[in-house]
């Protein structure tokens, strides 16, 4: 009888449960048995396990073999467990030494020819592993550099089955050639890195030039709406007619925003890493992403879902960084709700019938909608041909529930024939925005220290309000705006999140009544004086 054990992790969404791979040969009828609550895809793991070893000049044990993944009440899936399954295998028939295992955490999949393919998710399950305390993981040559994001883990990439059954027996390891790949084609193995019909979520893709503000020509309102809102993290809803701009003012603000910091960068890389859509060379996610659904996006393809136990959806794709609804009144009524609850907690928790997690969802929305279905509601480019009805239909569709949490409300006018005219000469560039922008997120970050916040939409408002006090009267706009039912207990604390990010933009220490007065007409539209912080 022979036994031994590893290491391998299954995840849950985007969190790792570790999962010990043993593996146990009786006498007995050759069998090969697989235990543990595994998918279609695990239990198939007993071909792709034993044509592996074949291939590598390994002789299959000839005995009765057990295999169990415990816990056994964790749903486990996907092709993942392969090496550690493998290892274990060899461990008990002692072709390895079974104490070289036990301190292993092993991911990856086995072709048939005994070669190692890459899987989805290494960095949430090597984060998974670190945590409990495991210091070396073996994974995908491919997935290497993104399992060495890792501090504190020595991440040894395996090419072949051969050469990981040759370390970990002290053996000089073979020179494996990569696979043959026709001239001209992409390599083979990198498919199991992306999921099939994984372009739901439309990320910007790298440029060698990014759009560039500049580009925009005059919408005053609208860039300062946008400069405030990259400053703060505020949610910002854009309505205009159609090409007036809006989309390009969106797809801009992504350049505004910082660098993402070490911490958020490997949650959105985590994120991006289980859903299948980071690029390929590319192991980190630096850059705050963009993620711009069509209209027609389902709810599980925004919140998150599936079948089985739920992935990633679009919300959780634009974790630090902007998500973008274009069309906002085309989408559905259900889907647009369902936003509610991230946009004030800034994560999902998806509960279904075989299990629950949570999904990280600290996004920038940005909503983009036409005044009417025809887009010429209140517009001199011609007379609008709704019915009064059918407006009110359209703008319902955006429930006030909805809007209540978004701080800026901005309306997009169309261009005129000088603005256009003028270019980018009277235009600043994304350069000079994103400057303000990281010297206010500086201030802010600077009067955050040692709190759990890091910009100013985060904090709540009784924090905002008692330890952070304004002067005497500057909340006097907004106090008579909710006296009149203008405004939320919501609202109102939205407000003054939005004061604390002009005053941020202008170098004040805190918020001025002329501030607070910036704040509602940002979410109102209704001028209550000079504007204040930022630039016109």
């Amino acid at each position: 009888m022979g036994f031994a054990r590893t290491c391998s992790v299954a995840l849950v969404g985007v969190e790792g449960v570790l999962v010990e791979v043993q593996a146990d040969l009786e006498p007995g009828v050759p069998g090969f048995t697989l235990v543990g609550l595994p998918d279609k895809s695990l239990s198939e793991s007993r071909d792709r396990v034993r044509a592996a070893l074949v291939n590598s000049g390994v002789q299959w044990p000839q005995k009765k073999l057990t295999v169990g993944l415990s816990p056994a009440s964790v749903p486990k899936g996907g092709s993942g467990f392969d090496i550690a399954v493998a290892c274990a295998v060899l461990g008990a028939a002692e072709r390895i030494d079974p104490r070289q295992l036990t301190e292993l955490m092993m991911i990856g999949e086995l072709g048939l020819d005994g070669r190692v393919r890459p899987v989805r998710g290494v960095l949430p399950a090597v984060l998974a592993a670190a945590d409990a305390g495991y210091r070396q993981v073996v994974v995908p040559e491919q997935t290497a550099s993104e399992a060495a994001l890792v501090p504190g883990v020595a991440v040894l990439g395996v090419r072949s089955l051969r050469q990981l059954i040759a370390l970990l027996s002290d053996e000089p390891p073979p020179d494996e050639e990569p696979a043959p790949t026709p001239e001209g084609a992409s390599d083979l193995a990198l498919a199991g890195l992306a999921v099939p019909g994984g372009g739901h979520a439309a990320l910007l893709p790298a440029a060698s030039r990014p759009p560039d503000l500049a580009e925009v020509a005059g919408q005053h309102a609208a860039r300062r709406a946008l400069e405030v809102a990259a400053a703060g993290r505020h949610h910002l809803f854009l309505k205009g007619p159609p090409g007036a701009g809006k989309t390009m003012l969106a797809e801009r603000l992504p350049g505004l925003l910082p660098p993402l910091t070490p911490e958020e960068s490997l949650e959105a890389t985590a994120v991006h890493s289980v859903a299948g859509v980071l690029p390929p060379g590319q192991p980190l996610v630096s850059r705050p992403p963009y993620c711009a659904p069509h209209h027609s996006a389902s709810m599980a393809s925004l919140i998150g879902g599936g079948t089985g136990l739920p992935r990633p959806g679009a919300v959780s794709l634009a974790h630090h960084g902007v998500l973008f609804l274009d069309e906002a009144a085309e989408c559905g009524a259900r889907v647009l709700d369902a936003l509610r609850q991230p946009l004030e907690s800034g994560q999902v928790i998806v509960a279904r019938a075989n299990g629950m997690l949570r999904l990280p969802a600290r996004l920038l929305l940005v909503l983009a909608a036409n005044p009417c279905p025809c887009g010429r509601h209140g517009t001199t480019a011609g007379e609008c041909e709704c019915r009064p009805a059918s407006v009110r239909r359209y703008r319902a569709r955006l429930s006030g529930p909805l809007l209540d949490r978004v701080d800026l409300r901005v309306s997009v006018e169309p261009v005129s024939r000088s603005e256009l005219l003028a270019g980018a000469r009277a235009a600043e560039s994304t350069e000079a925005v994103a400057a303000r922008v990281a010297s206010a997120r500086e201030r802010a970050a600077a009067r955050l220290t040692g709190t759990p916040w890091r910009t100013n939409s985060e904090v709540p408002g009784h924090e905002l309000r008692t330890r952070w006090p304004l002067p005497a009267g500057a909340l006097t706009d907004a106090e008579d705006d909710m006296e009149r039912g203008f405004l939320t207990a919501r609202g109102l604390d939205r407000v003054l999140r939005v004061a604390w990010t002009l005053a941020d933009l202008a170098g004040r220490d805190r918020p001025e009544r002329r501030d607070v007065a910036a704040a509602l007409e940002l979410r109102t539209g209704i001028s209550r004086g000079a504007p204040a912080g930022g630039r016109r």
